[in-house]
């Protein structure tokens, strides 16, 4: 799996019509018109996000690896 950032993973989410939400701190919120899930991204300048959490947030926002 490819790694992405934060900001890349939150540029991606807005591509596919999430939200912005609010922000908190170096989390981002996201809500999706007609979808109760909200997605908060942890944005810490470039740094990669971690396997699991990338794994856990494409899942909830029904990204596949492919659009990466």
């Amino acid at each position: 799996m490819k790694a992405v950032s934060g900001k890349e993973f939150a540029r991606l989410l807005e591509k596919r019509g999430w939200k912005s939400k609010r922000i908190n701190g170096s989390h981002h919120v996201y809500c999706k018109p007609g979808n109760p899930a909200r997605i908060t991204v942890p944005i810490h300048g470039s740094a990669a996000l971690k396997v699991g959490l990338q794994r856990h947030l494409m899942k909830n926002a029904g990204i596949g690896e492919s659009e990466l």
